[in-house]
């Protein structure tokens, strides 16, 4: 059994979120958190959604690796 490495569309197709290019690149721009915010704790998740990001992040495989890029992306502009 062949296993696929999640990129940050996967992530996105997971979170019932537009996976194309432009959308996850709007996404990332509109929804910028500040330097104290943890990723599951920014308001704008939905609870499943929360919890999908908790239990990657917990996981500590490659959907850890995608959902710490996604984290970077949104403290992008905190640490400018």
């Amino acid at each position: 059994m062949s296993q696929v490495r999640p990129r940050m569309t996967n992530l996105f197709e997971q979170l019932g979120l537009d996976s194309s290019e432009q959308a996850i690149q709007n996404f990332i721009e509109s929804h910028q958190l500040d330097a104290h915010t943890l990723i599951i704790d920014a308001e704008f998740w939905t609870d499943g959604q929360r919890q999908f990001l908790a239990e990657k992040i917990k996981s500590d495989g490659a959907w850890a690796i995608v959902v710490d890029q996604l984290n970077e992306a949104l403290h992008e502009d905190s640490v400018k």
